[in-house]
């Protein structure tokens, strides 16, 4: 049986490894076995963070609404209740943005929640 050679294999795999790993600190850029360690941890923190990024917008959205209701005389609990008894669906990115930088709307989307919960 023939020998097996892994030499251009190994190499290949080794130079993939180090390319991903480019500009990172020290030795965790430059040696294969550091940079194969941290490319595994990166690649974890990747597709967490990934997951992470979507619950962290969404809070930020909540907490400019809440601001915004609260300026207009509602908590965001009551907020988006009155919204939901007044069938009117928008989401909270757009909700978020509205609040930003139009405020009259704003102002209206909130009586609307006012009325709602009057009722």
């Amino acid at each position: 049986m023939a020998r097996i050679k892994r030499g251009i294999i190994k190499k290949q795999r080794h130079k993939k490894v180090l390319e991903q790993t480019k500009g990172y600190y020290g030795l965790r850029g430059g040696a294969y076995r550091i940079a194969k360690e941290q490319l595994m941890k990166s690649l974890s923190y990747n597709y967490i963070d990934r997951k992470n990024k979507k619950r962290d917008f969404r809070r930020l959205w909540i907490t400019r609404i809440n601001i915004a209701a609260r300026s207009n005389g509602l908590s965001y609990n009551e907020f988006i209740n009155g919204l939901k008894k007044a069938n009117i669906e928008i989401n909270r990115k757009m909700l978020s943005d509205i609040a930003v930088n139009d405020a009259e709307s704003f102002k209206k989307l909130v009586e609307a929640a006012k009325v709602q919960l009057s009722a």
